[in-house]
């Protein structure tokens, strides 16, 4: 086989080397929600080093008030292997290590063994905060100028 242009870099490395480098969090929990990898860019969007959440639990970045939510949700795809959002963005807010909230978007792939079990989910993580906050404003002024033509 030719060799595609990675060099002295093996595939494997070379994937390694763009989920740790990418702007957007990249991240892996094992089916009970326990972090095992997180990417400079999670570092960067949530506050946390990775030496400091992998081993812990994803609650972490999920506000409180959602998190039973988040774990029926994980729960049942856990169970069925099912999850639509490998292709749908789902929009959540999260929680930074300072406590901030902010906006984020992400997909996840549901990553399997050899046999098919399931290991757990990645997630490719969005900070879409500063959109959702135009888009807040922007709706509220919308509001306001229709208001005003009744």
């Amino acid at each position: 086989m030719d060799d595609p242009g990675f060099g002295a870099l093996g595939f494997g490395a070379l994937a390694a080397r763009i989920i740790e480098e990418t702007g957007d969090a990249v991240l892996f929990a094992d089916r009970d929600g326990v972090l095992r990898l997180w990417n400079r860019g999670a570092e960067r969007m949530f506050g946390w080093s990775a030496a400091e959440v992998i081993g812990k639990s994803m609650d972490l970045i999920i506000p409180e008030r959602l998190r039973a939510r988040h774990w029926d949700g994980w729960n049942r795809v856990m169970e069925t292997g099912v999850t639509r959002y490998g292709t749908e963005v789902l929009a959540v807010p999260a929680i930074r290590k300072d406590g901030q909230t902010i906006s984020i978007e992400f997909t996840i792939q549901l990553i399997r063994d050899a046999s098919g079990h399931i290991l757990g989910p990645s997630a490719v993580i969005r900070d879409v905060t500063a959109r959702f906050k135009r888009e807040k404003e922007l709706r509220a002024r919308l509001k306001e100028l229709e208001a005003t033509r009744t």
